[in-house]
């Protein structure tokens, strides 16, 4: 990628060292520099810190979200509450970049590069934004693909296990993530979680359901959507939501807590406007009421289990797979995870990539075994057919791995698949 740029007879801005000439200048990066390292020249270069200031980033507000669980759903959350409130926020992140009310672009990775993230806070700049809001990722942290910004807030949502393809071990994992809160930037905390990671207590805040917190869940309900009565200091407020799901207090506490801390406005102040966000599509999405039908994305053991245990109150009914060519030793565990909270499992494919999809469902089963009603079929369409005519009426039925996905990999092929049509569809040709 090749950016405009003005300055020092310089007009165009790049990080890839095979497209450095007279007139385009190289940003120099953690990731890069090794490349710059081995040109028989020495071009000039400008530094992530550099460009910051050059392009006037520095005005905005940038709150960075990590996590196991969470990020996606938080940083929409913030930026929601944000824009209720009149603020000027932008959005990078899982779904996008976001800026105002604007959808700039579609998917990208859940921290891009450093080059592309300081290109998406230009965009903020220039179109008036005052706040950043972005995910960051373990991978982003390790690789430093976050160097040079200065984080007017970061905030923590859990941190369990998960890339462990990557980071090897759950120490090392957690190791890396702590590295985010080592600074004495202010960072916002989830205090029932708060032994996993270690952390700088300077400018620390936390949020907390069971734990005592600087933003307190004093009451709460989970019947018919989200309602909470929280306590900041000596301020108390009361919000609803129509989300569902004990984590998604967890989400919407994070993000209350962060537009206080961002902001200044009262407490009640913020509250009041949570109702108006409704959740992040593809994350705990209901997708019919009657039968209740949700898809979320929990691909993982931990995640999985937070999302059950949530709807734990109601029998529930389970489709999921795990993913190919990714960690395989969480395999068994999610199948553990199902057979803890669910009354009907149905194991199937989900991105099978290059393994065979029948030998991942016999690593899921292990974490099964002596486990009744559970049904295997690599064909996911029809393990959610099974689901849908076996749902009892007061049952939940929760289609769990791909979320808001549009599609299947298979042997390197993405294949049009959508968990939410297929729902509809299949509950459609019930209704006829």
């Amino acid at each position: 990628m090749i950016l405009p740029f003005e300055g020092n007879s310089f007009t165009a801005l790049t990080d890839n060292t095979a497209q450095i000439d007279r007139r385009t200048l190289f940003l120099k990066t953690a990731q890069n520099s090794h490349y710059y390292e081995k040109l028989d020249t020495a071009p000039p270069f400008i530094m992530p810190s550099e460009l910051i200031k050059a392009w006037g980033l520095d005005r905005l507000k940038t709150v960075g979200v990590t996590g196991t669980n969470g990020k996606t759903t938080v940083t929409a959350a913030i930026y929601s509450l944000l824009l209720d409130l009149d603020e000027r926020p932008a959005l990078q992140g899982t779904r996008g970049f976001f800026a105002l009310e604007e959808r700039l672009e579609e998917k990208i990775m859940t921290t891009p590069s450093i080059f592309e993230t300081l290109h998406h806070m230009k965009m903020a700049v220039d179109r008036g934004c005052n706040y950043f809001i972005m995910e960051v990722s373990s991978h982003a942290i390790h690789q430093k693909r976050i160097e040079g910004i200065d984080f007017a807030l970061k905030v923590h949502t859990n941190v369990t296990s998960d890339h462990l393809d990557y980071h090897g071990t759950v120490e090392e994992y957690r190791r890396v993530k702590s590295l985010f809160f080592a600074d004495e930037s202010p960072k916002l905390l989830n205090k029932d979680d708060i032994k996993h990671i270690t952390y700088n207590p300077v400018g620390a805040q936390s949020y907390g359901v069971d734990e005592p917190a600087t933003f307190k869940v004093q009451a709460f309900s989970l019947r018919h959507g989200i309602t909470a009565g929280v306590k900041h200091l000596r301020e108390e407020a009361t919000f609803h939501s129509p989300m569902v799901g004990l984590f998604n207090l967890f989400n919407l506490m994070a993000a209350v807590g962060s537009v206080v801390m961002l902001t200044g406005r009262k407490l009640e102040e913020v509250c009041d406007v949570v109702q108006n966000f409704a959740g992040v599509s593809g994350r705990m999405e209901v997708i019919s009421r009657d039968p209740l039908v949700i898809v979320d994305f929990a691909h993982t053991n931990d995640g999985m289990l937070q999302v059950l245990e949530s709807m734990k109150d109601r029998d529930i009914s389970v489709v999921f797979g795990a993913g190919g060519n990714r960690d395989r030793s969480k395999r068994p565990r999610m199948g553990a995870a199902a057979g803890r909270f669910a009354q009907k499992i149905y194991v199937t494919s989900d991105n099978p990539r290059d393994e065979v999809p029948e030998m991942i469902l016999e690593e899921i089963l292990v974490g099964l075994h002596g486990k009744e009603n559970v049904t295997a079929t690599p064909d996911r369409k029809l393990a959610i057919k099974m689901a849908l005519d076996a749902l009892d009426k007061d049952e939940v039925l929760l289609i769990l791995g791909k979320g808001d996905e549009t599609y299947q990999e298979i042997k390197g092929v993405k294949h049009h698949f959508d968990d939410r049509e297929v729902v509809r569809e299949l509950l459609s040709e019930q209704e006829s």
